[in-house]
Order: structure tokens, then C-alpha cells, then sequence
């Protein structure tokens, strides 16, 4: 479930709904220390998502692999974007 906000975002920044699937898949979730999840595909993920589907494929969508989401505790996406910086680990 996005918010109006969320959609608007996805929107703006040309983030194609595909990425959200991809993102629930097969995203890594870090808590960012203000009750959200932040959605994030790493290095594991893409890998699988290698193995799934191909190498081309997955080399085709390069540009959305720096998308991420925030999400709620109860699965509802806030934003998403495409990270200009690490995500920090705690």
C-alpha cells in the first residue's frame, strides 16, 4: 500500500513500479531510528535477482538499483527515492 505522496515521488523521480515489486522482494530493511524501515536493494539482493531472472535482464533495469522506500511498521510506503549516499548501519 503507497500513500498519495509515496505515488507522487515514484512519479517524479521515474522510479517504475517494477522496482517497488523488486524492493519487497528482495530489498534489505534497515530501521532508520524514527519508527520507519528503509527499503534498499544490496548487493545480496541483486545477486538474486541475477539468479532469477539473468544477468541481462537485472543489467537493463542498472539505473533504478539505487532506488529505496521508507516504509512504516505496518507495511505502508512513506517515499522512496534514489540514494545519493551510504545507508548507514547501526
Amino acid at each position: 500500500m503507497n500513500t498519495k505522496h509515496a505515488a507522487t515521488r515514484a512519479q517524479q523521480r521515474g522510479i517504475p513500479p517494477l522496482i517497488d515489486q523488486f524492493l519487497d522482494l528482495y530489498g534489505r530493511e534497515e530501521y532508520d531510528g524514527h519508527g520507519a524501515i528503509v527499503v534498499y536493494l544490496d548487493k545480496r539482493g541483486i545477486r538474486q535477482m541475477e539468479r532469477d531472472f539473468g544477468h541481462r535482464p537485472i543489467a537493463r533495469l542498472h539505473e533504478w538499483m539505487d532506488a529505496y522506500k521508507v516504509v512504516t511498521t505496518d507495511g505502508t510506503t512513506i517515499t522512496v527515492g534514489h540514494k545519493t549516499r551510504r545507508v548507514r548501519r547501526r
